[in-house]
């Protein structure tokens, strides 16, 4: 009988504070060497886009916004500060829904989520006012830049997930997502496979860096925990070089547009 597969998973400690201009890759490098946690093949490191963001300086201080007459408009309608309602439709291309305390966009890389991903949370804030993070301006470069410089400095083929929290239609609380990939597939489309009775899968496609964004997001946590990067080992995966923009459903195969 063969060995049940088996998947490990550990918060990576000693990630600091990361501001502008940081090198996360060698950041993330220096805390596994501090933790004496070495990489191997086929490791994937999901990392809260977060921390890249902040050495990416897509922090924003609102006093440095000037809202245009879209923004004062909308934001009256949802109740929002028009200066973060600024931010969030520069960073969307259309409105998906709006009512008082809520905006949902379409977001320039894509998806569909809440203030298009503009949070405040977990964002050091200065005297002169307030600072909201913006996501990176491409996680999936991101990730590649990042899992390149770890695989010059091991030598070792990893995978690559930036992962953010999002709502859900229809269903409460927020799950990892993955907004960066690189070095394993995105989207792993098992149709045409068997099932245990032989029949051919028909539409199974797995949102795979979706699941392991959620899995992640176990350890990550949502507030003061600061373990904002998290090692997997085990996942036996397809050499496939995905990208988090496979995940997004094309525009005529949405149902709930």
């Amino acid at each position: 009988m063969s060995n049940p597969p088996e998947l490990t998973m550990m918060a990576v400690p000693g990630i600091p504070e990361i501001g502008p201009g940081d090198d996360v890759a060698s950041i993330i490098l220096t805390a596994l060497k501090q933790a004496n946690l070495s990489l191997q093949a086929n490791d994937v490191l999901v990392i809260a886009h977060k921390i890249i963001s902040k050495a990416e300086g897509r922090q924003i201080n609102l006093n440095d916004v000037i809202a245009g007459e879209k923004a004062i408009d909308i934001a009256a309608k949802s109740e929002k500060d028009p200066r973060l309602v600024e931010l969030i439709l520069r960073e969307s291309v259309a409105i998906s829904r709006m009512k008082p305390g809520l905006l949902i966009v379409r977001h320039r890389l894509g998806f569909t989520s809440a203030n298009a991903g503009i949070d405040r949370s977990n964002v050091f804030q200065h005297s002169e006012g307030e600072s909201v993070l913006l996501l990176p301006e491409d996680p999936d470069l991101s990730a590649l830049k990042i899992r390149a410089t770890i695989m010059v400095e091991t030598g070792n083929e990893i995978g690559i997930v930036i992962a953010d929290s999002h709502g859900r239609p229809f269903r409460l609380g927020t799950v990892g997502v993955a907004i960066g990939v690189a070095g394993l597939p995105a989207l792993l489309d098992r149709r045409g496979e068997p099932d245990r009775y032989d029949y051919e899968l028909q539409h199974t496609e797995v949102g795979t860096a979706d699941e392991i964004a959620s899995a992640a997001g176990l350890l990550m946590g949502q507030a003061a925990e600061g373990t904002p990067v998290v090692l997997l080992r085990g996942l036996n995966l397809p050499k496939v070089q995905g990208k988090a923009t496979d995940l997004v459903r094309p525009k005529e195969m949405d149902l709930y547009r």
